[in-house]
């Protein structure tokens, strides 16, 4: 799939992954690996952005019709989903 930049923690730190990400087009925002001789650069803003991301997931597993998918139909199943995110923003605004 097609994107400017590739968002990943450090376990995908390695030269191979990053240069293919590079040869696509994409930009790889991974931070270095602490024992890396001479760490990369990444943005850092785009970084912390993915922290948001995660604790809004978290947030969705909390509720246990998600975490264990109940529903059995996909439509059934994303309205659940949809309406837990709208409780959620209201929750936090």
């Amino acid at each position: 799939m097609p994107c400017a930049a590739l968002v990943a923690d450090k376990g995908y730190d390695a030269n191979a992954l990053v240069m293919s990400i590079e040869a696509s087009g994409a930009q790889a925002v991974i931070p270095p690996r602490s024992n890396r001789i001479a760490p990369r650069q990444y943005d850092r803003c785009v970084y912390r952005a993915r922290n948001l991301i995660e604790r809004f997931f978290n947030r969705i597993k909390h509720y246990r019709r998600i975490a264990t998918r109940y529903d059995k139909l996909a439509c059934s199943y994303m309205a659940f989903v949809r309406i837990v995110c709208a409780v959620i923003s209201y929750r936090y605004m």
